[in-house]
């Protein structure tokens, strides 16, 4: 465990240098300054008791575990090592003591400790005199490693603050040192419950410090994006006056005020950097389209990235509808084409993709505009590989998300981000209903897709899995479709999924948006994109096992004709978590709400998916919780960056410093 390896255990945990193992803070604490014994044990909670050892042993049954006895106290390792049996017999020829820690229970032999963990001590060894820290920590890496790793940088790394006296004051913060110090040696009599419940007033500094430090950094990423030169698209080309005179709908008022955000963002000698959020359906597309046309006038090319072949392929006949009667040469990329072909396909004004854009091969020869479609399903080396793909200048960036950010992650995780949203549905569209089924209900819902398809309407029927798995109770696609053909006799049953190629996916989908198929079978492969205003009824399987933001989109595939479109989520055994995400589904249409609602549920973490590039969002403090402290580090960042940009950039060095690969995207 010595050498490279242990660093790569390291590193894996991201610490690379002296200060990522300050920062590195402790889990909980356990109390190895006191000795107990059996008679004051409590049940479910750790002590630590000291023995001298008798004699140690291996027994064989019921299976093979070390067993070492001292004096009425038995100690039981299943996975055991052989120095670990002459460490133990070495003590008792010796005399030695063992010093244990872990829970203590009723066994065979008495009072037993199960892989406990331990000490061999002379008698009358001191105790420690601090609490002892326990540390995040992975696969094989001990403990002892990381405290003497932690220890070791403590003694050796200068401490000193990167907050004048004054703000620390104005904030009423304690030092970084003395808060770090207490962290990682905590003294007795310490209180562990506010250490425990990161209330202490160590832990309110350093959830201060790290809200500081991401809020500079969000800050510098914008001033270096501002500093950078992308091509001015003016946005006053006749193509999009065109668009505008052809376009058979007006523009909702929240459509308007995007649109004129984004082309007044476009006409700037600075990269755009835009995130336009608004609900399922509310028509984001259609601004996206505006702002590819303002490139398109400028001289530019636009590519537009989306997340699955379906949605790239339905926006890419949104945009042919729209925009090829103006002229407009619109190319469709995705990873089914060949190289001549996708060669062919990144030459047209404005390319139309999946991740196949961002691929070796696949050179742009004027890159002005990237559009990135449910931008939180792509990771953020992903969207810069896009971004490269320029060679003239700076593409302007707009992202898209059908997620709305909460306004406690505004605050947090998209500062460097310019915001637009779009807060209401065009005229027409109908809020759907939803409707909550269990699992014994099945034969009423089969009863209502019958009337439904009766009426010339079609459905959506939505599976969590493609084919058998592990988890033998949740309904598979495949099995399914096979068993919906044999139960809805009569009617034409058609099944989707990500693992069918390219062609039989636009086959099975092109026969439903025709209405030659009424059911459709699928999966979440239809989360995104798909438009059928003749499906008025979704049923969605094992909604239990679906996020709340799954279920919002899903959801939004229908309601988008005349008639009354109804969700039914049919569940089967609830845990908690899960009956409160179907409360919130069935109460609210509103995706704000709902995404306030998610972010409570899941934490920001898994919220944001790759929007960090798998790194968490906060480590210590909590959007929820601390929400004083993220608005005291706003002010402190501005305050900071402006007034001390040397300190501001110490501090951020001091938090990030080794992870600047993140910093520059």
């Amino acid at each position: 465990m010595k050498g490279a390896g242990l660093e790569g255990k390291f590193q894996k945990l991201g610490l690379r240098r002296g200060f990522d193992f300050i920062l590195h803070l402790p889990l909980r604490y356990e109390d190895e300054t006191v000795l107990g014994t059996a008679e004051n044990a409590v049940p479910g909670e750790p002590l630590q008791i000291e023995a001298r050892v008798e004699r140690a042993a291996i027994a064989y049954r019921p299976r093979r575990q070390l067993i070492v006895h001292a004096q009425g106290l038995v100690l039981r390792f299943y996975n055991f090592y052989g120095s670990q049996l002459k460490q133990f017999q070495r003590a008792a020829e010796q005399g030695l003591r063992v010093r244990a820690f872990g829970e203590l229970r009723g066994g065979w032999f008495g009072a037993e400790m199960v892989h406990p963990r331990y000490r061999i001590v002379n008698e009358g060894e001191p105790l420690p005199e601090a609490l002892t820290p326990v540390y995040p920590s992975t696969a094989q890496l001990p403990q002892r490693e990381l405290r003497m790793r932690v220890l070791q940088a403590l003694d050796s790394e200068p401490l000193g603050d990167t907050l004048s006296d004054e703000m620390r004051a104005r904030y009423g913060l304690a030092g970084f040192a003395e808060s770090v110090t207490l962290l990682h040696r905590p003294p007795p009599g310490s209180d562990l419950g506010a250490l425990a419940g990161r209330s202490h007033s160590a832990w309110r500094r350093m959830k201060f410090d790290e809200l500081l430090a991401q809020q500079l950094s969000m800050r510098f990423a914008y001033r270096a994006r501002r500093a950078r030169r992308a091509p001015k698209l003016p946005g006053d080309g006749p193509l999009l006056k065109a668009f505008f005179e052809r376009l058979p709908f007006k523009l909702t008022r929240s459509q308007s005020l995007a649109a004129g955000e984004v082309l007044r963002d476009l006409k700037m000698p600075q990269p755009m950097q835009r995130l336009l959020q608004g609900d399922v359906g509310s028509g984001k597309t259609v601004v996206a389209a505006i702002a590819c046309l303002a490139a398109v006038d400028a001289g530019w090319q636009a590519a537009v990235m989306a997340p699955t072949e379906i949605l790239s392929e339905q926006h890419w006949h949104k945009f042919h509808e729209w925009l090829a009667p103006l002229g407009v040469r619109i190319g469709w990329l995705h990873g089914g084409l060949r190289k001549k072909e996708k060669r062919a396909a990144a030459e047209a004004q404005i390319v139309i993709g999946t991740h196949a854009l961002i691929e070796r091969d696949v050179e742009f020869e004027r890159l002005g505009l990237a559009v990135i479609d449910e931008q939180h399903r792509f990771g953020v080396q992903q969207r810069v590989l896009l971004r490269r793909k320029a060679e003239e200048a700076v593409p302007h960036q707009l992202m898209m998300s059908a997620t709305p950010i909460p306004r406690t992650l505004e605050m947090t995780g998209y500062g460097d981000l310019d915001l637009s949203s779009i807060t209401e549905l065009p005229p027409g569209r109908r809020p759907v209903a939803t409707r909550l089924f269990s699992a014994g209900k099945r034969k009423d819902v089969l009863d209502r897709i019958r009337a439904s398809c009766a009426e010339g309407q079609q459905a959506y029927w939505v599976c969590p899995v493609i084919e058998e798995s592990k988890e033998g109770d949740v309904q598979t696609a495949v099995e399914t479709h096979q068993r919906l053909q044999a139960e809805l006799a009569g009617l034409r049953v058609g099944l989707l999924h990500g693992r069918l190629p390219s062609e039989e996916k636009a086959r099975v989908m092109a026969a439903f948006v025709q209405g030659r198929t009424q059911v459709l079978v699928c999966t979440t492969v239809i989360e995104v994109g798909v438009d059928v205003a003749n499906a008025s009824l979704m049923v969605i399987e094992s909604a239990e096992r679906f996020g709340l933001a799954q279920l919002h989109q899903l959801r939004g595939r229908i309601g988008r004709g005349e008639r009354e479109s109804v969700c039914i989520l049919l569940y089967g055994e609830l845990t908690e978590t899960a009956r409160l995400r179907l409360k919130v589904i069935f109460e609210s249409n509103d995706g704000f709400a709902i995404a306030e609602r998610d972010l409570q549920i899941r934490g920001p973490g898994e919220f944001l998916g790759e929007r960090q590039s798998g790194q968490r969002l906060l480590r210590y403090a909590d959007v929820f919780q601390d929400k004083d402290l993220i608005e005291q580090a706003r002010e402190a960042a501005d305050h900071l960056a402006q007034a001390d940009p040397e300190r501001a950039r110490a501090h951020v060095d001091r938090w990030y410093g080794s992870k600047r690969d993140l910093l520059s995207v």
